[in-house]
């Protein structure tokens, strides 16, 4: 890389660089936001001469997602090979100065428009006074003119104003074209450079995100592929499967496994741009096979209740590898470690290096070998007991959420399929999740809060069912009501592993005997999808108010 290179430009240059597209605005920049006055204010202080300090230019031959439109103008494409000055800083400052100069009319996103023809220069005014204005109105028709007609309108037209206005008018103008504007060019400077070059710059504002650079990076205007767009594609398609919140990040960490084995934010900065796009319709076609696998064979119907993001990164690995479905010892081995990553807090820290590590582990799976592991898991009815206090950001709860799941669970009334949403599921207190013992109804039994806030007490019911029909009502009463109501209510309460309400003392209002069987009978679900190994061990306990926070 270049030492960073002081020059200077002319209004000429700097305009005539604008037009000929050779100056771009990132994609990562943001928005024209200036108003007119704010404009003015930087073209007064061009007139009288004052530093309006420097831009800074990343010149590259890397062709990035850029906003071409400038100023509502579209701007020529430079030649490949060609040299792109990218703005890091005074992107608002060059964007005011084109549309001033060149009288250009901007239509901000709320459809306000704003005429920057109308910028003028207030010709009585003195040296310590506002020179350049947008207000006219008090003003005599000819002790004005605007900034575009001194630059552009010829001498002819300036002969036409008063004489006292003469000398003015030559000296405004002089000032305009003959002012320097300073400029630092970052030349040939590799993207993760010039991106954190323009993170320090803006300390004030939000650092760019990863997926923002690569954004910018896989930008290709020939090929027309924009990362942006292409992700939102991907979320419009997995709307309807309710898989919609898979994080852009994800799918970044995705691409990069299926090409380098590797996901660490340095990897996929390193990640060739034509290696992306090749890569990028079979990445998602895999990424889709995951999802699909989820909802289909773990019956996870939507994704809030997948106990980590990042779990589909090693899935969808997989079927990047091997578009058919697994079978037999694959299938197997593939949800033993998906139950191993859920219960034991698998992606909670250092998401990347272990997502690096577990892709060795899914090439073993792809050859029909069990990976060792070196962490355990425990599925005793002891360790569900203590781990199980009920925070739906927690992996370990989330893994039971989707054992409750996998029964599709049906209705008490009516033996109906209930809707599981991710609109429903976002926090605990959703109307979704039913405490089987009201949690009002065992507070005034004087059970202690863990026990009633427990994995082992949460249904997953209707909304309507769970506010009008249950609750704060004993189980007794309620489940009376809905055993009349439906025929079929024994083999409905085994869709949420209710074995047999006389067993599990729901009439007899017996909270611990419920909470027992209701624990032996998740016990007895996690030990079918588990493959037992040396090592692990019982009564590993996790801290029960931990807050997962990766999805």
């Amino acid at each position: 890389m270049k030492l960073p290179e002081p020059q200077s430009s002319t209004f000429s240059g700097l305009i005539s660089d604008i037009e000929k597209g050779q100056i771009k605005i990132p994609q990562f920049q943001r928005e024209f936001v200036w108003d007119m006055q704010k404009s003015a204010n930087l073209m007064d202080s061009i007139i009288k001469g004052y530093p309006i300090g420097t831009f800074i230019f990343w010149k590259t031959k890397e062709r990035l997602r850029s906003v071409r439109d400038v100023g509502n103008i579209s701007l020529p494409e430079p030649n490949n090979g060609d040299f792109v000055n990218f703005v890091l800083d005074g992107q608002q400052r060059l964007t005011s100065l084109f549309a001033s100069l060149k009288g250009i009319v901007i239509t901000r996103e709320r459809g306000r428009i704003d005429d920057y023809s109308n910028m003028f220069i207030d010709l009585n005014a003195k040296e310590d006074e506002q020179i350049a204005i947008t207000d006219i109105e008090n003003k005599t028709k000819g002790s004005y003119i605007k900034i575009t007609e001194l630059l552009y309108g010829g001498l002819t037209f300036l002969a036409s104003f008063p004489p006292e206005y003469l000398t003015k008018l030559e000296e405004y103008k002089k000032r305009i074209e003959s002012y320097l504007f300073s400029i630092i060019y970052l030349k040939e400077a590799p993207l993760d450079i010039a991106t954190e070059v323009f993170t320090r710059i803006n300390v004030g504002g939000k650092d760019l995100t990863l997926f923002e650079i690569m954004v910018a990076k896989t930008f290709d205007y020939e090929s027309n592929f924009d990362l942006s767009e292409k992700y939102n594609e991907l979320i419009d398609r997995l709307r309807p499967l309710n898989y919609e919140t898979i994080s852009d990040t994800t799918v970044l960490q995705c691409i990069s496994t299926f090409l380098t084995k590797e996901c660490t934010r340095k990897e996929i900065l390193k990640l060739n741009k034509a290696d992306f796009i090749n890569c990028w319709n079979n990445g998602v076609s895999a990424i889709e096979s995951a999802v699909e696998y989820f909802i289909n064979y773990y019956r996870i119907p939507v994704s809030q209740l997948l106990p980590y993001n990042a779990l589909i990164v090693p899935f969808a690995y997989f079927f990047y590898k091997n578009v058919d479905k697994p079978i037999g010892l694959k299938q197997k081995y593939l949800q033993d470690y998906f139950w191993r990553c859920s219960l034991s807090g698998r992606f909670s820290s250092s998401v990347e290096t272990k997502l690096s590590q577990d892709i060795k582990r899914i090439d073993l799976i792809l050859q029909d070998e069990l990976p060792k592991y070196d962490w355990t898991v425990d599925i005793s009815k002891e360790s569900i007991e203590n781990n199980g206090y009920f925070s739906t950001g927690r992996s370990y709860i989330k893994a039971i959420l989707c054992i409750y799941a996998y029964h599709q669970p049906k209705s008490f009334n009516d033996g109906s399929l209930i809707n599981i949403s991710n609109y429903w599921l976002k926090q605990a207190n959703s109307k979704n999740y039913h405490h089987f013992f009201p949690k009002a109804y065992l507070e005034k039994q004087k059970v202690d809060f863990f026990l009633i806030n427990h994995i082992a007490n949460i249904t997953i019911v209707d909304d309507f069912l769970n506010k009008r029909e249950i609750g704060a009502k004993a189980p007794s009463v309620y489940m009376k009501k809905f055993i009349k109501q439906n025929d079929d209510i024994d083999e409905t309460m085994k869709t949420h592993l209710i074995l047999d309400i006389e067993t599990f003392g729901v009439l007899e209002n017996d909270y611990d005997r419920f909470f027992r069987s209701r624990i032996n009978a998740i016990c007895k679900e996690l030990k079918k999808r588990i493959i037992v190994q040396d090592g692990d061990k019982m009564n590993q306990v996790s801290n029960p108010s931990e807050e997962e926070t990766e999805n």
